[in-house]
């Protein structure tokens, strides 16, 4: 059935009379008769009549209820509820017709014709809670149940932590279902594609759940063992067409009833619960159970303000899951789509291991159709980078029992082990210390760290448990990359901040981890880990550096008389002195400044640094060719680092059967890699002051959508649709939005009032100043004492003295080799464990 087809303004045409044989509504641009009595143009002449004319008196409508009278005064009805219309005037009867009569211009885009109706509703405990009745046009594979037929909706005045308090429920509760898998999707201004691309996914994965019909967990009722749950950070910046799709899927009804202040309270969430039994592709084409859609129980929590990711994760955890108390949490991000049976492989882990608490699947990069986006240099790189990490990184931390973060894009933890213990302290008080502890009245250290790393940390050095992290390499989730290097550095801005001062923590509190309930093999493992990590960080501290002295050694190395090529040194002067110009430009750029404002700065700095990569690619080649053919133990060493780092991508590549990546992105990956070196590093170590993540926080309280107050016996009067075909409306305004792709039309967001303190920004400020300064003195120190420790033309000279240059060129390649060599083994072991374990 194809729903873009359907037509409600039907009702508005002559075919469709009102009850009381008044005049039909009218199809143009003015008033109707409940705006305005009557509608005169005298400029013309014209004359337009529209409305209907009132009832009798005291007369009934559809529903039983009974009309307020002049005197106002109203009848109870069964339920409790009353509703009534506003009083309309008899109107005049309309002129006599002239020869030249018209009704104006024709209306362009949809015409609104809802007509609201004031109903009265008792507060249940004390909160706003209404069922409202879908749109009759939705076709629901799944009749009679009020889960399917009705949208329920929750105005919530409360903190998270205050929901059961508050006296809150969820539909789950009522009904008596035990909730073994809870599935967040957190979103902000994502737009329609991306949001139904995610949601599909989890859709799609509910079906294999119902498929398994073997399991003792699952089965072909499996469905309302999962709640989905989707937050939006902030009413006023959620895509209007994110919630078109919401409102044709049956979960999102806007209209009065929705309130800014619910006796005198701030609502602070809007909260609609709905089980739909159909779903939406990322074609935005109706899928229904013959495509082997099953029912899916949503939970839609709208926040009325705009308060960062962290809030709405305690949404998740404090408000719904304590209600809930789910066996297995699931994180994902709009635009994160799993695969059809990935969340049924890290629920597995879990079923197999009690004493795993966390596990993340691959995070795979969005390739688009056919590959096309790899066509995009910066999406092939981050794929290649995506790759290795899933292939050598994360299967080695697994194997330690602690991988340093679970992607919060597509992750999974078990609840009883996120919970406090009683004091208040334990894996979710310290991460959601991250929502609170911002401006002044907390340090820099603590502002960047980030929070996800801090949860995982956390969760294994939990007191007296021994709670360990997998990765899952069958669980995939395809998400979407940055594609402009604006969007692209502020991303990784906030993950190389983020992830450098939590890694610091984590070795400042290497003690918590000795004195959990790890067993002494364990803890001596994870010792061993640490002691890996601060290797790293180093190594990543001198990156910028090492970059440089190696483009100097090499290419200075061409000058050699046994290479022949003597006037290289007039072009090694200039480019030398370019890629130095060029680091002080990042540094330039990146104090004070967006990368959106220096797009086309920042983009051929990157091509400029690809040139001289393909320069510093020939000098090592000619190098190499030079140390292959002198021999010896040093240069031996130095060819045998080379192979082994390179050979270790290409073979556990093949060894885990994804070797695709090495052909498609491996060139990319190699071009842009001074500029993950020095464009990245600077900018993130540049803009430490700089605390926001993507969004920033909304402390004002709207008052667009109205205040109620309660009466003598807890009632209040809310507007709900008068009848179906209003309700229908809502279905044919979101069809014709998604069917025309009504464009999006947005206001500027407000600074909040911490962003504007100037002594904040003058502290964060200083404290930049100082670690960047440190930065460059100790990476400038590290060149100057390897150029001038001799000559680096002599470097790849025969018969040459060991050199500094020529040491240090040494060290650190078996370095990069040895690391190679250990990321390779507890890959290896990985891929054999799981042989074994499954």
């Amino acid at each position: 059935m194809d729903h873009f087809r359907h037509d409600a303004e039907a009702y508005a045409s002559g075919a469709s009379r009102s009850p009381y044989g008044g005049t039909p509504r009218s199809r143009s641009a003015t008033p109707a008769l409940e705006e305005e009595d009557d509608y005169d143009a005298l400029a013309n002449t014209s004359v337009q009549y529209t409305g209907t004319t009132q009832p009798p008196e005291g007369e009934y409508d559809d529903d039983g209820e009974t009309d307020y009278n002049e005197k106002g005064d109203y009848d109870d009805d069964d339920d409790g509820e009353t509703e009534y219309e506003e009083s309309v005037k008899e109107p005049p009867p309309p002129p006599t017709p002239v020869e030249t009569r018209h009704f104006g211009p024709a209306p362009t885009g949809r015409v609104q014709r809802r007509h609201m109706t004031k109903k009265r509703v008792p507060l249940t405990n004390g909160n706003l809670v209404i069922d409202l009745p879908v749109p009759p046009r939705l076709v629901l594979p799944r009749r009679g149940d009020a889960e399917v037929m009705k949208t329920r909706y929750s105005a919530v005045t409360c903190d998270p932590d205050d929901f059961e308090k508050s006296g809150f429920f969820l539909r789950q509760n009522e009904l008596g279902r035990r909730t073994e898998l809870f599935i967040c999707i957190t979103m902000f201004n994502e737009d329609e594609v991306l949001f139904c691309r995610t949601l599909y996914g989890v859709m799609r994965n509910i079906t294999h759940l119902c498929s398994r019909k073997n399991s003792h967990t699952w089965g072909i009722d499996a469905w309302k063992k999962v709640v989905v749950c989707i937050v939006a950070d902030g009413r006023k910046r959620v895509n209007p067409r994110v919630l078109d799709c919401l409102t044709l899927l049956g979960v999102y009804q806007p209209g009065g009833h929705m309130k800014n202040m619910i006796n005198n309270k701030p609502v602070t969430a809007h909260l609609f619960e709905y089980t739909t039994s159909f779903a939406l592709d990322p074609d935005l084409h109706f899928r229904y159970p013959d495509k082997g859609i099953v029912p899916a129980q949503i939970i839609f929590c709208m926040k009325e303000r705009n308060q960062k990711k962290i809030n709405s994760h305690r949404w998740f955890f404090n408000a719904f899951g304590r209600l809930l108390q789910p066996n297995i949490c699931t994180l994902l991000d709009v635009g994160t789509r799993p695969g059809n049976k990935s969340i049924y492989h890290l629920w597995k882990t879990f079923d197999l291991n009690s004493n795993v608490g966390g596990a993340c699947g691959e995070i795979a990069a969005y390739k688009g159709k056919r590959w096309s986006a790899l066509l995009n240099p910066l999406v092939a790189a981050q794929n290649f980078e995506y790759k290795v990490s899933n292939i050598l990184d994360k299967p080695t931390e697994s194997l330690f029992g602690y991988i340093s973060v679970l992607p919060g894009a597509f992750s999974a933890y078990r609840y009883i082990a996120l919970q406090n213990d009683k004091m208040g302290r334990g894996p979710l008080a310290s991460y959601f210390k991250g929502e609170v502890l911002h401006g002044r009245d907390t340090d820099i250290f603590t502002s960047n760290m980030c929070m996800s790393r801090i949860l995982c940390f956390e969760l294994v050095a939990k007191a007296n448990s021994n709670w360990v992290l997998r990765y899952v390499n069958s669980a995939v989730g395809e998400t979407d990359v940055p594609d402009a290097l604006p969007e692209f550095i502020g991303q990784r801005r906030r993950w190389l901040n983020g992830s450098f001062f939590a890694a610091t923590y984590a070795i400042a509190h290497l003690g918590q981890l000795m004195t959990s309930g790890h067993s002494i093999s364990r803890k001596a493992a994870l010792f061993g880990q640490t002691v890996y990590n601060i290797i790293n960080l180093i190594a990543s501290w001198f990156a910028i550096g090492n970059f440089y002295l190696f483009f100097v050694i090499l290419t200075s190395s061409l000058e050699s008389p046994n290479f022949h090529m003597h006037p290289i040194r007039y072009f090694n002067s200039v480019v030398q002195y370019f890629l130095a110009s060029i680091v002080i430009a990042c540094f330039l750029f990146s104090m004070g400044n967006k990368p959106r404002s220096s797009k086309w700065k920042y983009k051929l700095i990157s091509i400029f640094l690809a040139i001289l990569m393909v320069y510093l690619l020939f000098a090592a080649v000619k190098c190499a060719l030079a140390a292959a053919k002198q021999g010896g133990t040093a240069y031996q060493v130095m060819l045998f680092s080379i192979v082994v780092t390179y050979g270790v991508y290409t073979f556990a590549s093949f060894l885990a059967f994804d070797p695709w990546h090495m052909f498609t992105s491996f060139i990319p990956y190699l071009l842009l890699s001074p500029t993950y070196i020095n464009i990245l590093n600077i900018y993130a170590f540049a803009n430490l002051d700089d605390i926001s993540w993507g969004t920033k926080e909304d402390t004002t309280v709207d008052i667009d959508l109205g205040a109620v107050i309660q009466n003598s016996q807890s009632q209040v009067d809310v507007e709900v649709l008068a009848e179906a075909a209003d309700a229908n409306e809502l279905y044919d305004t979101a069809i014709y939005n998604l069917k025309n792709r009504t464009p999006v039309i947005r206001g500027n967001g407000t600074v909040s009032n911490a962003e504007k303190e100037a002594a904040a920004r003058d502290y964060y400020a200083g404290v930049r100043t100082n670690v960047l300064l440190a930065w460059v003195l100790s990476n400038g120190l590290l060149v100057a004492g390897i150029l001038g420790g001799g000559q680096s033309t002599e470097t790849f000279a025969p018969g040459g003295k060991v050199s500094a240059a020529k040491a240090y060129m040494t060290f650190v390649l078996v370095f990069v080799g040895l690391t190679s060599i250990i990321r390779f083994l507890g890959s290896t072991c990985y891929l054999v464990a799981r042989i074994f374990t499954g």
